[in-house]
């Protein structure tokens, strides 16, 4: 068995590392890089516009992280009186650190599972700021302007898609038996397929998929994966929890 974690630095390696010790065997590729977003400069402003009762809503850790940086390169601390939300565990423990006030989260890290948390449920007339990369999922944004709330979007971050040659990195992970590959955003999915040759497609699709949502696994399956296991979250610990279950199931013989 080896895992091909395409999962974008740092936490790709880091993820790999974990993995190794624990006896696994498992190659970083990411996907993407990540650098500062071009809304980056106008997040204190954006949060100037903020009243007591209004949200803050990130998406991801790393929505969280750059926006902390960007605050404190300016000597400039989170807003106090806001509701601070995240869509998962991890997103909201990161928000928690950042900016030492309570965070709601839903049991599961997803957009759906966010919309129904009952914070979310009285927000007209209220200002959301979403904190978040480029591109991704509208259905935050739609919703809560469908519920009569003020939305905007602050692009903390930007995910740069690598230039990557697929024949010869798939005939690279097919020497090195990569059986398991995990995927944490429905982005990746789609690029990894369109880099994979035609002639090896068959291959990709025997290989077992770790993905963090029920909404990516569907899509998953769509592509042709039958292999999938749906982890919850797309968290380090949760993934290499789940491979470690998977490895002494014996599911990675």
């Amino acid at each position: 068995m080896t895992i091909l974690v395409t999962r974008p630095e740092p936490d790709g390696t880091a993820l790999c590392h974990a993995l190794q010790q624990q006896g696994m065997t498992a190659i970083a590729q990411p996907l993407l890089n990540i650098e500062a977003g071009a809304q980056l400069p106008l997040l204190a402003k954006m949060l100037q516009t903020l009243q007591s009762g209004d949200y803050i809503i990130a998406v991801s850790a790393r929505s969280v992280e750059y926006a902390h940086q960007q605050l404190a390169s300016c000597g400039l601390s989170w807003p106090e009186g806001i509701n601070y939300v995240a869509v998962g565990q991890k997103t909201a423990h990161s928000l928690e650190q950042s900016t030492l006030q309570a965070v709601h989260y839903p049991t599961h890290s997803d957009s759906e599972h966010l919309l129904k948390h009952p914070i979310l449920h009285s927000v007209a007339g209220k200002n959301v700021l979403i904190l978040r990369g480029n591109g991704g999922r509208e259905l935050i944004y739609d919703t809560l302007q469908q519920r009569n709330a003020n939305v905007e979007y602050c692009e903390t971050y930007r995910r740069q898609w690598l230039t990557l040659d697929g024949e010869q990195l798939v005939l690279d992970w097919r020497r090195r038996n990569v059986n398991t590959i995990v995927i944490t955003s429905s982005e990746q999915l789609q690029y990894l397929t369109d880099l994979i040759p035609v002639q090896h497609t068959n291959w990709l699709y025997s290989c077992r998929l770790l993905v963090p949502s029920r909404r990516i696994a569907n899509r998953a399956t769509e592509l042709g994966f039958s292999l999938i296991s749906t982890v919850g979250s797309a968290a380090n610990a949760a993934l290499l929890s789940t491979l470690s279950d998977l490895k002494h199931d014996g599911t990675f013989e």
